[in-house]
């Protein structure tokens, strides 16, 4: 089950957390994988350096996915050059906390630039190979936040909401080709984003989970390889939540 030999993914943000969890996974199960970071090159390097240690195949590459020209010329350039692009997982985000009192414009900008036209642009780079191969996976990675809200995250909740509803048009709009496009929403999740909580922050987080505890990037990363693989091939439109029951 869940095999992807031969197909190419697209890991945006692939270097650390969620995205390198995923990008691992991913190749593991046979899939060639594209990661692209931001600024941090060496954990870039060393994430392609696990997957080929593991007889994988993968490669990294720059990209400002805050940048929407860059976004969707990069993406679409990887398509052209592997001949194909099966998967793509828009994972790349930022968090910029505060109440609305607090927001500036430039850190809501800011958000919306990455979290929202940056999944939107990678979307729009892979969406034409994958209308000529009428075959496509493309996976959102939202949050709880987007479907729940949380004080203080305002413009994070946005951003994550509105990948749930681009999850949703999309899905509709590429039906007849065969392309899915889905949203997976995780919970609190062990990354270097909410390794910088406070105790009294983790803690409250903590509480509200049923589970008790919080997911591991691995966890998040094999909800994602579901949706990539042949057996979600009749879910599409859908918010997989991923929470350990924190929002039911």
């Amino acid at each position: 089950m869940f095999d992807l030999s031969g197909k190419i993914a697209l890991v945006t943000g692939g270097s650390r957390g969620i995205g390198k969890a995923a990008a691992l996974l991913l190749a593991r199960q046979g899939a060639r994988v594209i990661i692209t970071y931001a600024k941090d090159e060496t954990a870039a390097r060393q994430t392609v350096e696990a997957i080929e240690a593991a007889g994988g195949a993968a490669e990294a590459e720059r990209l400002d996915v805050g940048s929407f020209e860059q976004a969707e010329s990069a993406v679409a350039a990887v398509a052209k050059r592997a001949g194909k692009l099966d998967v793509l997982v828009a994972n790349a985000g930022i968090s910029i906390d505060g109440l609305l009192l607090r927001l500036r414009e430039q850190d809501l900008d800011s958000i919306l630039a990455v979290n929202v036209k940056g999944a939107l642009a990678c979307a729009q780079g892979a969406i034409k190979p994958m209308m000529r191969a009428r075959s496509g996976r493309i996976i959102f990675v939202s949050s709880v936040v987007g479907q729940m809200g949380n004080a203080g995250q305002v413009a994070y909740a946005v951003s994550k909401a509105g990948l749930i509803g681009a999850a949703k048009s999309l899905a509709r709009e590429y039906a007849s080709r065969g392309i899915t496009v889905n949203a997976l929403a995780p919970g609190y999740v062990e990354t270097d984003m909410t390794a910088k909580l406070e105790p009294a922050q983790r803690e409250a987080m903590l509480s509200a989970v049923p589970l008790g505890r919080p997911a591991t990037a691995d966890e998040i990363a094999a909800s994602i390889l579901f949706l990539a693989s042949n057996e979600a091939a009749y879910i599409t439109g859908q918010v997989l939540a991923v929470n350990g029951g924190m929002y039911m």
